[in-house]
């Protein structure tokens, strides 16, 4: 058993100890697993691309790899111009509106703050552009704090963001997790002490994320209910 009360390896919520520490946080990555924006996100590439790029096909397949970074620190890892960045930003913020909340998300954080479990949001997104969206979904007010990658010194995979997160939250590293739907996002949780827990149920390369060992494995937003709460703590 590992520090979670889970077995060694990638666990499902079965595996769980209900005799471990409680969890008394829950650190979220954003895009993949609360709002399902990838439609949109290539969309955006796209008019980003031909703007400052021009004619030819987007390498949208290449950039979803490198999701949960922040995104100059893509277009720097790809060799695109940094010029993508602002029709990118423009783009994503009109078509925001059409970005759905994936099933189950609101259910399962708002039982979380019934159950005084902190919650954060720990983004590759600018934190202006996530609060945005979050407040536009009617999400914003549950969480703690959000937190973009321009809000601090090294963005994901470095462990700051999510050091950030716990430091706001007042949450002890050992009873917290993180919830991302990519490497960078199990990288950072486990440079910064917390348990890294992986979500499947968005367009996450599955294999390339299991092959990390995460702590946990999600497949639907309602199992993290029972990684936090457990069926024993349930009244």
């Amino acid at each position: 058993m590992d520090r979670l009360g889970t077995s060694q390896g990638p666990a499902s919520p079965d595996t769980w100890d209900d005799e471990a520490q409680p969890i008394a946080a829950v650190v979220f990555d954003l895009d993949g697993v609360l709002v399902n924006s990838f439609a949109v996100m290539r969309q955006a590439f796209t008019t980003a691309y031909a703007e400052a790029v021009g004619d030819g096909e987007p390498p949208f397949e290449e950039y979803e790899r490198h999701l949960g970074r922040y995104f100059p620190d893509i277009m720097r890892i790809m060799g695109l111009p940094l010029e993508m960045e602002a029709p990118f930003v423009r783009e994503s913020y009109r078509l925001a509106h059409l970005v759905p909340v994936f099933d189950g998300v609101p259910e399962m954080l708002r039982e979380l703050r019934d159950r005084d479990i902190g919650l954060a949001v720990a983004t590759g997104k600018s934190g202006p552009r996530a609060r945005s969206l979050l407040e536009q979904l009617g999400l914003l007010d549950l969480f703690t704090v959000v937190i973009g990658s321009d809000e601090v010194a090294r963005p994901k995979p470095a462990p700051d963001i999510v050091l950030k997160a716990l430091g706001v939250l007042g949450s002890d590293p050992q009873r917290t997790i993180m919830v991302g739907d990519a490497v960078t996002d199990l990288t950072s949780a486990r440079g910064a002490g917390v348990a890294a827990v992986a979500a499947l149920w968005g367009e996450t390369d599955e294999e390339t994320l299991l092959a990390e060992s995460p702590d946990v494995v999600l497949r639907s937003p309602s199992e993290l209910l029972e990684v936090c709460v457990g069926r024993s703590r349930t009244p």
